[in-house]
């Protein structure tokens, strides 16, 4: 292992699976599923949804919450529990270290604008609240948190589909690699459960129908899977140079070793039939590392449950990582909470690498015999992880892969 690696000394998660990492850890661990139906969303052509479980902004002290999107409020609430999980309080600023933000996201403040266009169309241009942009913006939650924690180093949000989380972890660690950054606050956010996204979800054939029972319907890798469950939430992790991290004394949970991207060049929403663009990036991450795919013990795949990703990416785990990695998929538990389902994931991938504990696939009894690697399902599977592969794929054929260390 020759790469360049940084340290991981803080994690916050805000997800189906609850708020805060030891709740996040423990349902994961256990498989619990969390998709329900709501009857705020009667009428839609899906009702169902996995939903961060009483989240109050005011609760939780986001004073001027009803200021922010609800994606913006997720993150706030995980870039805080990161901060004090790393030890940096609000402008705490250990030796000047410059600090930016990197917040990903791939709807942004879409109920904010789904709301106002409403009020445009039912009430008139007049009634249109003043803060829909700095609420609707798809740079707003990363622009929320840095002022929140006082960090005036680049502030940045990539917008890349499903991988927007993902990417804004590997782009933090480039960051510091190239000197401009010593800390960096990276992750991704979203809250897309609303009746437009649903709807348009639902259009495309994307979301399970297992309406009967909502619970079972997000079921990576399981052969009668149909479709992705939509989740939200955010993931941040704190990544510091390891030796800025030594210096201050902080505790390295994990270290991100290795960070690939690229693009299918392909199809809007389909991804390549052969995967092309993931093997890419997953390549390209490995020789990031210095590694070959031997080294890879534990695969947290991008597993959405539908019919096409599922098969393709399992080949692409089989070519380049090989059969004996261990691989799950977590959104058995959280759904998809799309932008900010690669710094959710990354952070299951550290904390699987901190643990020594692979946490199980969710709601598969009947593995697709297509899929031809060692899913792990029913319980987790304790074992020693040195690296696992983190697997990010979005609209767009927009791939990104990140391979976290102990």
């Amino acid at each position: 292992m020759d790469g360049f690696a940084v340290a991981v000394t803080g994690i916050g998660l805000v997800t189906p699976a609850g708020i805060g990492v030891k709740e996040n850890w423990d349902r994961v661990v256990e498989g619990r599923p969390t998709a329900a139906h709501h009857a705020d969303l009667a009428g839609l052509p899906v009702t169902m949804a996995c939903r961060v479980p009483g989240f109050s902004p005011r609760e939780l002290g986001l004073r001027g919450a009803q200021r922010w999107d609800r994606y913006s409020q997720f993150a706030l609430v995980a870039g805080r529990e990161a901060l004090a999980q790393a030890g940096l309080g609000p402008g705490d600023r250990p030796d000047g270290a410059r600090v930016a933000v990197i917040v990903g996201s791939g709807a942004g403040g879409t109920a904010t604008l789904e709301e106002q266009h409403r009020v445009l169309i039912e009430e008139g241009p007049s009634e249109v609240s003043s803060m829909t942009l700095p609420m609707g913006l798809l740079n707003m939650a990363a622009g929320q948190l840095a002022i929140d924690i006082g960090a005036n180093g680049p502030c940045l949000a990539p917008c890349t589909a499903c991988a927007a989380g993902a990417s804004a972890i590997g782009l933090g660690r480039e960051l510091i690699r190239s000197g401009l950054a010593d800390v960096v606050v990276a992750g991704g956010a979203e809250a897309p459960i609303t009746p437009l996204y649903l709807s348009a979800f639902a259009r495309m054939r994307a979301l399970s129908r297992r309406s009967d029972d909502p619970a079972t319907a997000s079921r990576p890798f399981d052969a009668s899977r149909d479709g992705f469950v939509l989740g939200e939430g955010a993931g941040i992790l704190v990544l510091e140079s390891e030796e800025h991290a030594r210096a201050r004394g902080a505790r390295t949970l994990a270290r991100v070793i290795g960070y690939g991207a690229s693009a299918d060049a392909h199809h809007v929403t389909s991804p390549h039939p052969e995967g092309k663009g993931a093997e890419l990036a997953v390549r390209a991450a490995l020789a990031d590392a210095g590694l070959s795919g031997r080294d890879v013990q534990y695969v947290n795949a991008h597993g959405t449950s539908t019919p096409l990703n599922d098969v393709i990416e399992a080949g692409v785990v089989r070519r380049v990582i090989g059969t004996d990695a261990r691989v799950s998929s977590t959104k058995g538990v959280t759904g998809h909470p799309l932008g900010a389902a690669g710094s959710i994931e990354a952070a299951y991938a550290a904390l699987a690498v901190h643990h020594g504990v692979v946490p199980p696939t969710a709601n598969l009894t009947a593995l697709d015999p297509r899929v031809d690697v060692d899913v792990v399902h029913g319980e987790a599977r304790p074992g020693r992880v040195d690296v696992a592969l983190s697997n990010s794929f979005g609209f767009g054929g927009q791939n990104a892969a990140l391979l976290i260390a102990s």
